[in-house]
């Protein structure tokens, strides 16, 4: 405004101003305008969820019956324990591979999970023919099943998710797909790093093994990163060192296959594919100053978690290099993350 402006002038110029604050004021592409009100409609509507009432008339089905259907699509679709003793028979806890140890934790893991989920359906289940009581925990997973979300008696032998039940038991079932694959056919040349249960572990052992091989301390090595034009498909052969992961989501950023760095995300895309990349230990490694993103991978699109008994975080995983002819503040205001799974 020029200085001569009058009382009445900035009044009129105030009075002019949009109400809601634009997100370049905040250095935020305009993608986030949407994700603020999806999580606006996301709140709203679990919120009528938990004020649905508990019964109701008419001629559908009744609450237990769709509880009913629910857990026994569970129990079918969700496979049982894996068998430990004969996993461990192929792949022994070997010094020189360290991806044995990894694979015995993540079937562990995901065992635990697999019982507690499969008895508690079928005790869900009796309790709905009424052959065993309904406790305060089987009731509140009842009313979970209805509402389409994760019991907490899953959640808290699970690995961190966001996604609503139907989703949570896809990817389960995926996840379990790739543990199987694995068991069958040796270690994969590419590794889903969304399928881990505590994918820090499988970065540990991955650093182990050069670690071994080279003879030298586990402390002086740290990761390089490259991105790989290649599809995980079509790569048939491990690198010499390290490896090659896939399945990670790029949250306000994209990557520019044709300049092959990081680019704004294109209008109401707000969430793309992260092209493989390729993690090579090496020793004594100086990280540039310039010319990448050092971009954070989380599990969860909450981005927060708790340090567990191991220091680790339950949701932070790693930070990796991403190539940008931006400055990292740039990247830093809009919020750009790598994610190893949406909330859908």
């Amino acid at each position: 405004l020029p200085p001569d402006t009058t009382h009445e002038g900035f009044l009129e110029y105030i009075r002019g101003l949009p109400i809601n604050d634009t997100p370049e004021i905040f250095g935020l592409h305009d993608n986030a305008n949407i994700t603020f009100a999806q999580n606006e409609t996301f709140a709203l509507l679990n919120g009528l969820l938990t004020m649905q009432p508990r019964t109701g008339s008419g001629s559908g089905q009744s609450r237990e019956e769709v509880v009913a259907e629910v857990a026994n699509g569970i129990l079918e679709r969700v496979r049982d324990p894996m068998d430990m003793n004969e996993i461990m028979k192929k792949y022994p806890v070997r010094y020189e591979e360290s991806m044995n140890t990894v694979l015995i934790q993540e079937v562990i893991r995901y065992n635990r999970l697999l019982a507690v989920l499969k008895r508690t359906l079928r005790d869900l289940l009796k309790a709905l023919k009424g052959l065993v009581v309904m406790s305060a925990e089987l009731e509140k997973m009842f009313n979970s099943l209805y509402n389409n979300s994760v019991p907490d008696l899953w959640a808290g032998k699970a690995y961190p998710s966001l996604k609503p039940l139907a989703s949570w038991v896809t990817d389960l079932v995926t996840r379990l797909e790739f543990i199987q694959k694995w068991i069958d056919g040796g270690i994969p040349t590419v590794f889903w790093i969304s399928g881990f249960f505590f994918p820090q572990a499988f970065l540990t052992g991955t650093l182990q093994n050069f670690a071994r091989r080279e003879i030298i301390s586990i402390d002086t090595i740290a990761f390089g990163f490259s991105v790989v034009d290649t599809p995980a498909e079509e790569i048939s052969s491990k690198p010499e060192h390290g490896c090659y992961i896939h399945g990670l989501f790029l949250e306000g950023a994209r990557w520019d296959f044709d300049a092959r760095r990081l680019t704004e995300s294109r209008p109401k895309e707000l969430y793309t594919d992260m092209p493989v990349m390729l993690l090579k230990p090496e020793a004594n490694r100086t990280p540039p100053t310039t010319g990448i993103y050092e971009c954070p991978v989380y599990k969860t699109l909450q981005r927060a978690g708790t340090l567990s008994t191991t220091g680790h975080s339950t949701n932070y995983v790693v930070a990796v290099e991403v190539p940008s002819n931006e400055p990292q503040f740039h990247w830093i205001k809009r919020g750009v993350a790598l994610l190893c799974a949406l909330n859908f």
